[in-house]
């Protein structure tokens, strides 16, 4: 079984998110959880260390006021990472208002921490929707992106 990162997170994800039931606090009992899952060992180690690296980054990022009405520009990794269609899709978040600029920021690290060279737009919706529901106060930012996570595409244009 090929599983990433990013399936081992939407597993923590879709299990804990809602239901009343709290994940593991214990770390040893969590991996255990994930491994009778299914889950392999590193991408267990992996998932872990993004989900902490969720909350670290956090607390060490800061926006200075011009760079909430900036225009954000891609370094040459982001760029080969992140093609323009999510480049563009996160841009869209950050102007119909689901996304702060630092939000945006927090994004983009833990996209790139993912460590997969191929990214879309439907992992990008997941990870938005980790990131607004590891911060307080984001259940309105949260309830839209969730919308436009599980809307069915009925291939009608308004």
């Amino acid at each position: 079984m090929k599983e990433n990162v990013l399936d081992v997170l939407m597993y923590l994800f879709e299990t804990y998110v809602d239901t009343e039931e709290e994940p593991e606090s214990d770390q040893h009992e969590l991996r255990l959880e994930l491994a009778r899952a299914g889950f392999a060992d590193s991408e267990i180690d992996r998932a872990l260390e993004w989900l902490d690296g969720l909350t670290e980054h956090q607390d060490n990022l800061t926006l200075i006021a011009q760079t909430a009405h900036g225009t954000r520009i891609y370094n040459a990794f982001e760029f080969e990472r992140l093609d323009v269609s999510c480049r563009g899709y996160i841009s869209y978040l950050e102007q119909i208002g689901i996304l702060s600029p630092l939000q945006r920021e927090i994004l983009i690290d833990r996209l790139l921490a993912l460590e997969t060279h191929d990214v879309d737009v439907e992992q990008i919706k997941w990870v938005v929707l980790m990131v607004l529901f590891s911060q307080p106060g984001q259940e309105q930012a949260y309830a839209r992106m969730e919308d436009l996570v599980f809307e069915e595409n009925t291939g009608l244009v308004h």
